[in-house]
């Protein structure tokens, strides 16, 4: 089936086009139209943390099935400040593109998460993390986070991405960046989301070690965080 796909301010001067009409397969959704155009087009990376998803004119989460003849557009952020930009990704995360993303003329403070698979935990040497997701699940709820963090505070921009798969030692799990006009806010609103994130969003943790593996939080009989860090 034919979607029509517009492209808006730094999408179009990144692709130097304003449309495509692209063939998906029945039933797919937005989020796999976005892996699509990575494909065809990876510059697009640069810009994914900070694009929202409109469907017919109105905004969409990336689970949204398409059908035949619609109308998709990638929103970059609008003059009046960024909308809040959550992303569940299989690759690294960069950190310096979500502080970018995040960034903006009246915010004076800027702060970021990043949580990251340590070496050792309770004793155990770790080799790796794994995790797994409910998609379409965990991004409704890292949106209503994210929602909650602008009804709560004065913040410019909020950014929330998870890594799931294998995430090796070392390298970030989680990210949370938020921009304010003033650090308060900023460390208040970052430290909100990222707790809430561990305690609602539907991510499993599951560690490899050193003669072992095991799930990692309630389900292993432990408490534990869903999120790294």
């Amino acid at each position: 089936m034919k979607v029509r796909v517009r492209y808006f301010a730094s999408v179009r001067e990144c692709l130097g086009r304003r449309e495509d009409v692209l063939e998906v397969p029945e039933g797919a959704t937005l989020g796999e139209l976005w892996q699509l155009l990575l494909e065809r087009s990876p510059e697009l990376s640069r810009l994914g943390c900070s694009l929202s998803f409109a469907l017919n004119q109105e905004y969409a989460d990336p689970a949204a099935v398409l059908r035949e003849g619609d109308e998709v557009a990638l929103i970059p952020p609008v003059s009046g400040g960024a909308p809040s930009s959550c992303e569940i990704v299989e690759t690294p995360i960069d950190v310096e593109a979500l502080v970018r993303a995040v960034s903006a003329p009246s915010a004076g403070a800027t702060v970021v998460f990043v949580g990251t698979t340590r070496v050792t935990n309770e004793g155990r040497r770790v080799r790796r993390l794994e995790y797994e997701a409910f998609g379409e699940m965990a991004l409704r709820e890292m949106e209503k986070i994210a929602v909650a963090v602008r009804e709560r505070w004065p913040v410019q921009r909020v950014s929330i991405v998870h890594r799931v798969g294998v995430v090796p030692v070392g390298e970030p799990s989680v990210v949370v960046a938020v921009s304010a006009a003033h650090r308060a806010e900023a460390f208040e609103a970052c430290r909100f989301a990222i707790d809430r994130l561990k305690e609602t969003v539907p991510i499993w943790k599951k560690e490899f070690f050193e003669g072992g593996e095991l799930w990692i939080g309630p389900q292993s009989g432990k408490p534990g965080p869903t999120g790294g860090g």
